[in-house]
């Protein structure tokens, strides 16, 4: 699915900050929207939080730093990072490549899926969300 020139793919949950989480069996795996990486331009760097820390829904995952800003990326779920994509350590600029595939950020272990997936956008809902941002700008 595609609002404007940004696409959408089903089957994920997603957060207003422009986040996404696919649910693969007890994991998570979590990265930045098309969205964002367009927002954010070419991404130089991105700071991996590291294995082994507990993260809270909606705090700081890291960065994601541009030639354009820094920005904040939020934990769309709660649990233990479990990997860490450290492709994204020499390769920063695959989240402009493939944002929902070679560029996922961390896997979490999650510790509170059932609660938490309830507070997370639908494909369609993040659709109806974007749409009126992009009206916006």
């Amino acid at each position: 699915m595609k609002i404007g020139e940004y696409e959408i793919l089903e089957g994920l949950y997603y957060t207003r900050e422009h986040e996404w989480v696919k649910v693969e069996n007890e994991r998570c795996r979590v990265g930045i929207t098309d969205y964002a990486q367009k927002t954010l331009h070419e991404v130089v760097y991105v700071d991996l939080p590291a294995l082994g820390k507990t993260v809270t829904q909606n705090a700081s995952l890291g960065t994601v730093e541009s030639v354009k800003a820094v920005s904040e990326m939020y934990s769309p779920i709660s649990g233990e990072i479990v990997e860490r994509n450290e492709s994204l350590v020499n390769s920063p600029e695959l989240v402009n490549q493939d944002p929902y595939g070679a560029a996922w950020i961390v896997v979490v272990k999650p510790s509170r899926l059932n609660d938490e997936l309830n507070l997370l956008l639908s494909h369609n809902d993040y659709a109806q969300f974007l749409n009126q941002l992009v009206k916006k700008s």
